[in-house]
C-alpha cells in the first residue's frame, strides 16, 4: 500500500506513524495499490480506505486479518449516516473487496471477504445524472471555435474527438499523432483507456477532416511521434495539453457559444456522445465496447431514449 493510503481520515481515530509504517510494509496491499492504473480511481480508493481504516482504528497491518463482516457492515451503516449517495457507498465498498481479493490471493489474509454479502445500496435511478446536450447544442458547441486561430482550430478538432467518439478526457489528452493509425483501409483512433486497456474506434470524417486542418496549422512540430493535441501558450510549448485544459476548452467555448446547461463538462460531452449514439440505434453491447465500459449496466445509464420528449405521449393526445 503506498505511503499515502493509510493517512488520517475523518473519523476519531488516526494512525500513528509507527502504525502506519507496519501497515505500509505489507507487500500484497502495496501491490494492488500500485496496479491502479488510473490516478483519479487511485484517489477515490485512497480516501476510501483511509475513511475505513480511520473508522475501525487500525493499529497495524496484522489488523487486516481482523477484520469481519461485522466491522464492514458498522462502517456501512456509519457511510449511510452520514448521508452519502448510494454510488459513493457502493465505490467504498467496492475499494475494500477489490484489496480483500488480492489480500486472499496473496496469502496475506486467511478466510474469506468480509465484504461479501455485504448489501450494497441499489443504483437510485437507470438514467445518468451526467447532463447531456441536445443535437442542436452540440452543433452551436461544435461550430463556437473560430476557424483560423492556431487555438481556434485545435479546438474544433478536440471537440470533433470529444463529440463524435466519446472520449473521457484523459484519454483525449493522452492522445499521440501514432494513435491515428490505418486499420483495414479505415482510419481509427487508438485510445488508451482505463486499466491501460486499449480500443480502436473509427474517425468520424468530422474529426478526421478538423484534425488534418489543426495538424496543417501546427507546423511547428518537430519531427516525429508527439502529443496529438499540443498545449498552447503564446505560440505552442509543444508539450500535450492536459486533462484540465481539455476540461477548459469545453467550459470556454460552451460559455461562448451560450450553452447554459448545470455541470456540464467533458463527461457531459461523452454522455451526449452515448445518448446521441443509442437514439440513433446504435446496439447498446457495441456501445458500451466504443465508450470502453467494463460493465454494460454504466452504458445503460447513457441510454435515455425513454425519456425523449417527443416520444412521450402527451404528443399522440388529440382532441
Amino acid at each position: 500500500m503506498s505511503q499515502e493510503l493509510i493517512a488520517a481520515g475523518a473519523g476519531e481515530r488516526r494512525l500513528t506513524a509507527a502504525e502506519f509504517q507496519q501497515l505500509a510494509s505489507v507487500p500484497a496491499a502495496a501491490e494492488w495499490f500500485a496496479n491502479i492504473d488510473n490516478p483519479r480511481t487511485r484517489r477515490a480508493y485512497q480516501g476510501d480506505l483511509e475513511d475505513f481504516c480511520s473508522f475501525i482504528g487500525l493499529a497495524g497491518a496484522e489488523e487486516f486479518r481482523a477484520v469481519t463482516r461485522a466491522h464492514v457492515l458498522a462502517w456501512r451503516a456509519q457511510l449511510e449516516q452520514r448521508g452519502l449517495a448510494g454510488a459513493t457507498i457502493r465505490r467504498k465498498l467496492a475499494a475494500l473487496a477489490s484489496l480483500f481479493d488480492h489480500l486472499l490471493e496473496n496469502n496475506a489474509v486467511a478466510g474469506g471477504n468480509p465484504v461479501h454479502g455485504v448489501k450494497r445500496p441499489k443504483v437510485e435511478t437507470n438514467e445518468g445524472k451526467t447532463p447531456a446536450l441536445g443535437d442542436d447544442q452540440a452543433k452551436q458547441l461544435l461550430s463556437a471555435p473560430d476557424g483560423w486561430t492556431l487555438k481556434g482550430v485545435r479546438d474544433r478538432a478536440i471537440l470533433a474527438v470529444l463529440l463524435y467518439h466519446g472520449l473521457r478526457r484523459e484519454e483525449a489528452a493522452q492522445l499521440l499523432t501514432t494513435d491515428l493509425q490505418e486499420r483495414r483501409g479505415i482510419k481509427h483512433l487508438q485510445v488508451k483507456g482505463k486499466g491501460g486497456k486499449l480500443r480502436y474506434l473509427p474517425l468520424h470524417p468530422v474529426a478526421a477532416e478538423r484534425i488534418h486542418a489543426y495538424l496543417e496549422k501546427d507546423n511547428q512540430r518537430e519531427p516525429g511521434p508527439g502529443p496529438l493535441f499540443r498545449s498552447i501558450r503564446g505560440r505552442t510549448s509543444g508539450a500535450g495539453i492536459s486533462a484540465n485544459g481539455i476540461y477548459t476548452v469545453v467550459g470556454q467555448w460552451a460559455h461562448a457559444a451560450g450553452i447554459q446547461v448545470a455541470g456540464l463538462g467533458v463527461h457531459g460531452l461523452r454522455a451526449t456522445a452515448a445518448t446521441n449514439a443509442l437514439e440513433h440505434d446504435a446496439d447498446i453491447a457495441k456501445v458500451q465496447l466504443w465508450l470502453g465500459h467494463a460493465n454494460i449496466a454504466t452504458t445503460r445509464l447513457y441510454d435515455r431514449r425513454g425519456q425523449r420528449p417527443e416520444d412521450s405521449p402527451t404528443y399522440k393526445v388529440r382532441y
